[in-house]
C-alpha cells in the first residue's frame, strides 16, 4: 500500500510541475503577444501631446496614505507634485500620525484648515480635518487627517472620500513614481472600447538607484541579495505573469504599491477591506464581482512600463514580516471569495484565475515541503533513482534560468531599462542563485503565514526599516543617503 501511495505521489507531482511550466509558458507567449500589440501603436511622446491637449482628459487623484513619515514626508510629497500630467491631485492621508509628520507638511507647504463636505461613501475610522495650501504653488496638494485605522486600506479608503476625480492611483508615500506614470496608465483607458475598471504599471526595486529631486536619474540594480531576487521576481511577475493574465483580461490583482482605478466602480464594490492582508486582490476581486454581477463588460490591463519604483526589504526579518502577510492574504482572499471558483458567471476571474491562485499559487509551497520530506524519507530508505533525480532536478532548473532570459529579453524589447548592459548580469546572477536560496525562504515564510491565518494569530501591521536611497545633489559626484523607515505596502 505505501508503495502505492509513494507511485501515486510521484506522478502527480510530475503531472503539477509539468502543468505549472506549461502555465509559464503560455503567459510567456501571451505577454509577447501583448507586448507587441503595444510596441507597433505606443508612442509615449504622442500619447503624452494627445492627453496634454484634449479638452476631455479625465482627472487622477494620486493618494498616499501616510504614517509617522515625518523623516521624508516633505520629499515624498514632492516627488507626487512633481509628477506630469494636466488634471490630478495629490492626497495625503495622515493616518493618525504620532510624529511630526502633519506639522512638518502643514508648516513647509502653508496648510490651513478649510471646510469640507467629506461625504463616508467607504466607512473608515473617523475622520478629523481637511488641510490644502494658501500657496497657489501647492494648489494641487490635499491633506486628509483622519483617526488611525491600524491598516493602509483604512486610510486608502478615506482617500477615495476625499477624491474629486474619476480616477484614482492608490500608492505608497515612500515610493517613487515615474514623471509620466499618469500619462501610461491613463493611456489604455482612453483608447479601450471596454471600461477599463484598472490599470497595472510595472513596479520594481529602487535598491541602489540615485535619485533627484524626488525622481530616479540613475537606473541601477540592487547590489545586495534580497532585493536583487526581489527585482527578478517581480520583472518575471509583470513582464510575464500578469502581461499574460492582461492579454486574456484575468488580472488576479493590481499591485498595493502602485494601480489606477475607477472610483466610481471602487466605491460601488465597496472599496479596500480594511481587515484585508492582501487588499490589492481582494479590490480586484470584489470590482470584478461587481461588474459581473450586473453583466457589464470590464477590463484590467497590465501595462510593461516602469511607472513605480519601490524599496525592497534590506533583510530577512523584514522580508518575513512582508511574504507571511502576503500569504495570510493570499488564504483569506481565497476564504472570502470561494464562491466565486468556477461559477462562469464571474467570467475569467471565476473560471481561470481564482482556480490558478489556488492550485499554482496556495498549494504550491505545501506541494513543495511534502514532496521534499518524501524525498528525503525515500533517500534515506534507498529508494531514490539518483540519476533520474538529477536529470528532473536540472531540467528544472534550466527552465528557471529559461524564464530568467525571457524576462531580460522582453525588458530589452520593451526599451531596455538598465542602461549598462552589465547591469543585467547581477539580474543573471540573481536568477542562478534564486532556486537555491531564494525560493526556499520564501516557501518557508508562505507556509508560516498559512499557519498564522489558521490559527487566527493576532497580526500586526509593523514597520519596515529602511536602509534609503542614494540622492544625487547639486554636485554629481557627491551622493548622500536619506533613511527611510516606514514601510511600502506592495
Amino acid at each position: 500500500m505505501k508503495d502505492i501511495l509513494f507511485t501515486f505521489f510521484n506522478y502527480f507531482v510530475f503531472f503539477y510541475t509539468s502543468m505549472l511550466a506549461i502555465s509559464f509558458i503560455v503567459f510567456a507567449f501571451l505577454s509577447f503577444i501583448s507586448l507587441k500589440r503595444r510596441k507597433d501603436y505606443y508612442v509615449e511622446s504622442y500619447v503624452r501631446k494627445i492627453i496634454k491637449e484634449s479638452p476631455y482628459t479625465p482627472g487622477v487623484s494620486v493618494i498616499a496614505p501616510a504614517y509617522n513619515e515625518e523623516k521624508t514626508i516633505i520629499d515624498n510629497v514632492n516627488s507626487m507634485l512633481a509628477l506630469e500630467y494636466p488634471v490630478f491631485e495629490v492626497i495625503i492621508v495622515n493616518d493618525g500620525s504620532t510624529d511630526k509628520t502633519l506639522e512638518k507638511i502643514t508648516e513647509y507647504y502653508e496648510l490651513i484648515e478649510v471646510p469640507y463636505a467629506y461625504i463616508e461613501r467607504i466607512k473608515t475610522k473617523p475622520f478629523k480635518r481637511l488641510l490644502k495650501s494658501t500657496n497657489p504653488k501647492y494648489s494641487r496638494l490635499i491633506v486628509v487627517d483622519k483617526e488611525n485605522g491600524g491598516t493602509k486600506a483604512d486610510a486608502s479608503n478615506a482617500g477615495i472620500n476625499a477624491s474629486s476625480y474619476p480616477y484614482f492611483i492608490c500608492t505608497d508615500v515612500d515610493c517613487i513614481l515615474e514623471k509620466y506614470a499618469l500619462y501610461r496608465c491613463i493611456s489604455p483607458i482612453i483608447s479601450s472600447d471596454k471600461q477599463v475598471i484598472a490599470v497595472s504599471g510595472t513596479m520594481l526595486m529602487a535598491n541602489g538607484c540615485v535619485v533627484k529631486d524626488g525622481q530616479i536619474v540613475d537606473v541601477k540594480t540592487p547590489r545586495t541579495p534580497i532585493p536583487l531576487f526581489q527585482n527578478l521576481e517581480y520583472m518575471r511577475s509583470y513582464l510575464i505573469g500578469k502581461m499574460g493574465w492582461s492579454a486574456i483580461n484575468g488580472m488576479p490583482n493590481v499591485s498595493g504599491g502602485f494601480g489606477l482605478f475607477d472610483r466610481s466602480v471602487a466605491i460601488a464594490a465597496g472599496g479596500y477591506d480594511g481587515t484585508s492582508f492582501a487588499e490589492d486582490m481582494d479590490m480586484i476581486t470584489r470590482m470584478v464581482g461587481y461588474m459581473c454581477d450586473f453583466s457589464r463588460p470590464y477590463k484590467i490591463v497590465q501595462i510593461p512600463d516602469t511607472c513605480c519604483w519601490t524599496e525592497g526589504p534590506p533583510n530577512l526579518a523584514m522580508l518575513y514580516r512582508q511574504r507571511t502577510r502576503w500569504a495570510r492574504g493570499l488564504f483569506q482572499t481565497l476564504s472570502v471569495h470561494h464562491k466565486m471558483i468556477f461559477k462562469k458567471t464571474y467570467k475569467q476571474m471565476g473560471l481561470l484565475t481564482l482556480p490558478y491562485m489556488f492550485i499554482f499559487e496556495f498549494l504550491a509551497p505545501i506541494i513543495e515541503v511534502t514532496g521534499f520530506s518524501v524525498f528525503i524519507y525515500l533517500a534515506f530508505t534507498g529508494a531514490v533513482n539518483w540519476n533520474t533525480a538529477w536529470m528532473i532536478y536540472l531540467t528544472i532548473y534550466v527552465f528557471c534560468q529559461f524564464l530568467s532570459i525571457v524576462v531580460i529579453t522582453y525588458d530589452y524589447y520593451v526599451g531596455m531599462l538598465y542602461k549598462r548592459g552589465y547591469e543585467y548580469l547581477w539580474i543573471i546572477i540573481a536568477s542562478i542563485l534564486e532556486p537555491i536560496f531564494y525560493h526556499p525562504i520564501i516557501t518557508f515564510c508562505s507556509l508560516r503565514g498559512y499557519l498564522s491565518y489558521l490559527t487566527k494569530r493576532d497580526f500586526k501591521w509593523k514597520k519596515m526599516e529602511r536602509t534609503g536611497f542614494k540622492q544625487k545633489t547639486g554636485n554629481a559626484n557627491e551622493e548622500d543617503t536619506k533613511v527611510n523607515p516606514e514601510p511600502a505596502t506592495i
